[in-house]
């Protein structure tokens, strides 16, 4: 139906234009809502995967920060240990030099007795030359197992130079430290040195064992 040349009611053309544009449009929104949503769910995960680190990071520092409290309050509990590994050293050496004396303390009336000591002379004078105890005892055992001067042993085996005649020690004595077994080879020619050796070192770890070494 036409009025003054125009139609009141859409041709067919029209309405399948219409249609067709319409159709256009719910496609179009279709995909923007597609895509919206997929934004939407990425973003969600992001956060969820960034929460669950967070957590896991803070799981894992934890006990760690708990160890390290705890390690400060054990190191304060037993009077701040110092970090300082210098002090370390020297604090263990006042503890094995404790521990000397008082061993040295239990051994001279020991060796007064069996005649391995004079009765005026104690083990810590004797042994002041040496760095290791069990080489005095091991000297001091020698000594007298072979009949050799004591004066003498020290000498070779500390290579320290006294107060002390030496006059009558056989050999270069005092030029330079030396084990047990070469001292006695030196001062005793004619004995076993290496046996001789072995037994007196024995007799001497027999002896700090029995002190409490």
């Amino acid at each position: 139906m036409r009025v003054w040349g125009k139609t009141l009611w859409p041709t067919e053309v029209e309405v399948r234009s219409g249609n067709l544009k319409m159709e256009r449009e719910v496609f179009t929104r279709g995909i923007n809502m597609k895509k919206h949503c997929l934004v939407a769910v990425m973003v969600v995960l992001i956060v969820s995967l960034s929460l669950s680190f967070g957590a896991g990071s803070a799981a894992a520092q934890g006990p760690a920060g708990a160890g390290a409290s705890a390690a400060a309050k054990d190191t304060s509990s037993h009077g701040g240990h110092s970090l300082n590994p210098i002090k370390w050293v020297k604090k263990d050496s006042k503890k094995s030099d404790a521990s000397r004396e008082e061993i040295e303390k239990k051994l001279t009336p020991k060796f007064q007795a069996q005649g391995l000591l004079a009765a005026k002379a104690n083990v810590t004078e004797t042994c002041a030359q040496f760095v290791a105890l069990d080489e005095c005892v091991a000297s001091l055992h020698a000594s007298k197992n072979l009949g050799i001067d004591f004066n003498c042993v020290r000498a070779d085996v500390t290579g320290v130079f006294t107060n002390v005649d030496l006059s009558g020690c056989k050999g270069p004595v005092g030029e330079k430290a030396q084990s047990l077994t070469k001292t006695i080879r030196m001062l005793k020619p004619d004995a076993d040195a290496k046996g001789a050796a072995k037994d007196a070192e024995r007799q001497a770890k027999d002896d700090l064992k029995e002190a409490g070494q």
